[in-house]
């Protein structure tokens, strides 16, 4: 892994542990976020705010204050993997790729889910997106199933 550049300064906050407080770094989430996700709503607070109250969760990485890398995670049950630890969306800026920032990011992530008790830690990523899984796979995930899905809009 590379490691981040010395003198820069990182956080990160699991934003809704405390939304109020950190209610300033969900709007600065949005423009990275949507690298990632173009299509969310305009009205990218109330959306996601809605996941929230479905359990969904956030935390962002922030590098000299800036939000550079950002996590979209829900737990629970399932009949198939137990106490799962689900990403939804793992997101870096396309500047600060490479230095070590995502795997901070999803290190943090498997840290969240260990503390949890979860018994697997899952993501899932578009076949179109070659790069990111090499990463994944030097971070030591595994192609374990085939996803499949079906639009019904």
């Amino acid at each position: 892994m590379n490691l981040p550049a010395a003198g820069v300064q990182f956080e990160i906050l699991p934003i809704t542990d405390d939304l109020g407080r950190y209610a300033a770094h969900l709007t600065a989430a949005a423009p990275l976020h949507r690298s990632l996700r173009a299509h969310l709503p305009t009205d990218y607070e109330a959306y996601m705010r809605r996941m929230f109250a479905e359990g969904a969760e956030m935390a962002v990485l922030l590098a000299d204050g800036a939000v550079r890398s950002l996590a979209v995670y829900r737990s629970h049950h399932t009949t198939f993997h137990g106490f799962r630890f689900y990403v939804d969306d793992l997101v870096t800026d396309e500047a600060e790729r490479g230095r070590g920032i995502g795997a901070l990011m999803l290190a943090w992530c498997e840290r969240r889910a260990r503390e949890r008790g979860c018994d697997t830690f899952d993501l899932e990523s578009g076949v179109q997106r070659p790069r990111t899984h090499r990463f994944y796979f030097r971070e030591g995930l595994t192609v374990f199933a085939f996803g499949f899905t079906k639009p019904l809009r």
